[in-house]
């Protein structure tokens, strides 16, 4: 498939026009031939049927395709097994060491309180999942790709740049995650295990010989073991016991009357939706060999909100255990006491992923806790790295039309990440992760709103997605989910710059 271009990089000259002759080709090949009808109006529906190689450019052309989906008359449970996985690989945003902190620190300071942030969050992030799968299999195009061909050319740069940038900075997070890990399992300096996580490219390289199928497989297994770490810990570990009916009733009433409940809260749901997901869902829904007709269309979209309605409740799920373990454990405490004699304080800028993996096995009375805890901690900080460089990929591809090797592409994700962590750990030591951290949500947030308004714009459209496009409850849904948490981004914002300005350039 890849024969004929260099080893290296190829950039593709493919602009708006070509993009819209393509359609127009794809259009009369297909008419009386089983294509889509046109939608209402003088636009017709958006196809993705074959085109001439020449006219396209695939996103993840690698992977693209490659996954059989049985037609629309197959049973049940045939279509599900083709479609179940984009929306998993997805998921794995959603559980990253980034909202640990925030989970842990609700759990601690609030206990159930803030339980219904969470479910919101939840709730809001499959709304945007499901608009950007619906834009993939309709359009046959990513969100970089619809960005680049539907806005003005002036716009690619600056949207890839930032994009790169937010990538960087998501990836920051699993660095940081994995290291911590790394650091805690080892006993190593901070430093090294945040450099050993650079080597992690290997791992991507080595499963992308073996197709999308096995890359979802692996981040599956990487998923289940986050979850099964912290039902054990909840309901298996006797010294754990969650209170079921205060926790349906904090589902059920939501409030923020406490001191400092809202920040939190605005912490949980700025950092729900992470924009290079956005990008990576609409592409990765294209690995599957999708039929042009409009049952397998209608098939397609109802099965990829399957997907996602399964994989992000099981990431709420996630990020319920951890809040509800931080409030079975720490609650109400101001300190625990070490088997060393050594004594840890509790505050609201804790760093508190490390004080977990340093309490729970001596205030829970076995050493399975903290184990437990550190597993988990590695597997979401190794799979959130493989769904980055996934979409540090598809944006590039998608804005500029570059392609590079695999191991090219993760080096430069990877480095994106590693400097600032290296530099700012080198000189400031390892209290600094806590900062790290909320820059890099800074950078998500800054970025957010320019990929959520393009999506929504695009799916909202008659023009782009002919009958497809959003019904009300999506449109009010959609709408209403991004304003909510951009204007939760903003209200966190000067808090969070003045936190990123202390982070690069020090002091308190």
């Amino acid at each position: 498939m890849n024969s004929g271009r260099p080893d290296v990089l190829r950039k593709v000259s493919f602009d708006s026009s070509s993009s819209a002759a393509a359609d127009q080709v794809a259009q009369n090949s297909d008419h009386g031939n089983g294509a889509l009808p046109h939608g209402r109006g003088s636009d017709p529906l958006p196809l993705t049927a074959v085109r001439p190689r020449s006219a396209v450019h695939l996103s993840l052309e690698g992977v693209h395709g490659t996954v059989e989906v049985p037609k629309a008359e197959a049973g049940f449970w045939r279509k599900w097994k083709a479609f179940v996985g984009p929306a998993i690989l997805v998921s794995v945003g959603y559980m990253d060491p980034g909202n640990w902190a925030t989970d842990l620190a609700g759990g601690a300071q609030f206990k159930y309180g803030l339980l219904w942030v969470v479910a919101l969050a939840s709730l809001m992030a499959i709304f945007m999942q499901v608009i950007s799968a619906r834009l993939g299999v309709v359009t046959g195009k990513d969100l970089a790709q619809c960005c680049r061909d539907w806005y003005p050319p002036w716009t690619r740069w600056p949207n890839w740049l930032f994009c790169e940038v937010a990538i960087g900075a998501c990836d920051l997070a699993e660095v940081l995650g994995s290291a911590v890990a790394l650091q805690l399992i080892f006993h190593i300096p901070l430093l090294w295990a945040v450099i050993i996580t650079g080597f992690d490219v290997l791992l991507l390289l080595a499963l992308q010989r073996f197709g999308m199928r096995t890359i979802e497989a692996i981040v599956f297994i990487l998923v289940a073991t986050i979850a099964v770490c912290y039902l054990i810990e909840i309901f298996v570990l006797p010294q754990t016991q969650p209170e079921l009916g205060e926790m349906a009733h904090a589902l059920t009433h939501p409030g923020l009357a406490q001191t400092g409940m809202l920040y939190v809260a605005v912490g949980m749901i700025g950092a729900t939706v992470m924009p290079h997901n956005l990008y990576l869902h609409s592409a990765l829904v294209q690995s599957r060999k999708l039929q042009r007709d409009e049952a397998s269309i209608r098939s397609a979209i109802r099965f990829n909100v399957i997907d996602s309605t399964v994989a992000l409740t099981i990431a709420f799920v996630v990020n319920a255990a951890i809040l509800v373990l931080a409030a079975m454990v720490f609650y109400g405490r101001t300190s625990a006491h070490l088997p060393g004699g050594q004594i840890v304080t509790f505050s609201p800028n804790s760093d508190w992923i490390r004080i977990a993996y340093l309490t729970l096995a001596p205030l829970l009375g076995t050493a399975a806790a903290s184990a437990l805890f550190v597993i988990a901690l590695l597997a979401s900080g190794q799979s959130s790295t493989i769904t980055g460089t996934l979409a540090g990929q598809v944006v590039m591809e998608g804005f500029m039309h570059w392609r590079l090797q695999p191991w090219l592409r993760r080096l430069i994700t990877r480095a994106l990440a590693l400097v600032p962590a290296i530099l700012i750990i080198g000189l400031r030591g390892d209290s600094s992760v806590n900062d790290l951290l909320t820059l890099s949500q800074v950078v998500l947030a800054l970025q957010l709103p320019f990929a959520m308004f393009p999506l929504l714009h695009f799916t909202c459209s008659r023009k782009r997605m002919g009958n497809w496009k959003n019904g009300l409850f999506l449109i009010i849904a959609g709408w209403a989910s991004a304003l909510l948490i951009t204007g939760m981004d903003l209200i966190s914002l000067p808090e969070s710059l003045k936190s990123a300005w202390t982070t690069i350039v020090g002091g308190n």
